[in-house]
């Protein structure tokens, strides 16, 4: 069974970690492993999302989940997009960015370091966002509970997350901005430049959870209504109806995932940025990472042990709550690569070590 179900990301494991290390050597293979690490870590919970609403399709959508989607998550989101993220900060055509990345790295190093504040701003933000919508809700099952309750009491006040997220990018902004004074004032325009990206950052999640939610709201209608459906033929004797209203129900589903994974997508990428700016190797850990979030979704509805682990969706934030401070940081500080890309795996290894000693309690207790 999970030889079945991981055989392709066991494949394309293999594939990009030797096209990395031809690529730039063993150096390059250690920034593919710890890139796929980040992908799945950051991903988790979205898998168990996934999985959740992937049980409820029919095995055609499922199918095109597992295949378009796949398509639309691993070429789209991991090597489209971190191409479009350097081509507009650094004001280039898809194609020259391609082939300045390939061509000549120092300078493709040179554009991206002088975008970084701005993509640093942007992903921070949206991350920022991600983790503190996620602490500020009421959740019945908490892992650090002496810090989770006092938040959850405090997530009670509106649109308190944005205005704590406002407060830290005009904090950074305001932070970068008189150390680039300080430093001859050459880049004292860079302060707007941040301000301006968080601010895009900020929107771009709020339209993602807009989305998110009118599709959500949308699949509870779906739903509601082919229940009504259903028990309206039953009673008349006919069969024509739900089959139809679950198959625009299912395709509701579809564009619900697809939303929520372009999200996710969009967390791990931005999140590739604070370890490397190579494109080649990005896309070669993301592009791994996204096959095993795939496998595992599938994993989990076959399994159908969706709750066995229930603190790993909590370390997941948590380490993307730590990404985006990290991101921050790093538009004035320098932050060694590898600390970056194990503080996602300590604080979900953390979380899954407490979901295990969860278990055993409880089934000592029973």
């Amino acid at each position: 069974m999970l030889w079945k179900t991981f055989r392709w990301a066991f494949a394309v494991t293999a594939l990009g970690l030797a096209a990395g290390v031809l690529y730039d050597g063993w150096t390059a293979l250690g920034i593919v492993a710890i890139l796929s690490v980040l992908e799945i870590s950051l991903s988790f919970d979205n898998a168990v999302i996934n999985a959740g609403i992937l049980k409820k399709m029919n095995a055609f959508w499922q199918k095109i989940f597992l295949t378009i989607g796949i398509v639309i998550a691993v070429f789209g989101m991991r090597l489209v997009f971190p191409v479009v993220i350097v081509a507009v900060s650094a004001r280039l055509s898809p194609w020259s960015a391609v082939h300045l990345a390939l061509t000549d790295k120092d300078r493709y190093q040179e554009l991206v370091t002088d975008a970084h504040p701005s993509i640093a701003a942007f992903g921070g933000m949206f991350l920022l966002m991600i983790f503190l919508d996620f602490v500020f809700e009421d959740r019945e099952i908490k892992w650090l509970g002496w810090l989770e309750r006092p938040l959850a009491r405090l997530g009670r006040v509106d649109m308190l997350s944005v205005c704590i997220a406002l407060i830290v990018l005009l904090v950074s902004a305001v932070t970068f901005g008189a150390h680039a004074h300080q430093h001859g004032g050459t880049h004292a325009d860079k302060a707007e430049t941040v301000l301006l990206a968080g601010v895009a950052g900020l929107i771009t999640y709020m339209v993602v959870g807009g989305l998110s939610g009118f599709f959500e709201q949308k699949l509870e209608d779906e739903e509601e209504r082919e229940q009504e459906a259903e028990e309206e033929a039953r009673r008349a004797g006919r069969r024509d109806a739900p089959v139809k209203l679950a198959g625009k129900a299912a395709f509701f589903m579809f564009l619900y995932l697809e939303v929520l994974d372009a999200s996710f997508s969009f967390d791990g990428v931005i999140g590739a940025f604070a370890i490397t700016n190579d494109i080649v190797l990005m896309a070669l850990g993301l592009g791994i990472g996204a096959m095993y979030v795939r496998s595992l979704t599938v994993y989990l509805v076959r399994q159908g042990t969706l709750d066995d682990y229930v603190y790993l969706e909590h370390g997941a934030h948590y380490a993307i709550g730590a990404l985006s401070l990290i991101l921050l940081v790093t538009i004035q500080y320098q932050i060694n690569e590898v600390v970056t890309g194990l503080v996602g795996v300590v604080l979900i290894g953390a979380s899954f070590w407490s979901s295990v000693r969860r278990n055993r309690a409880l089934r000592t207790a029973a």
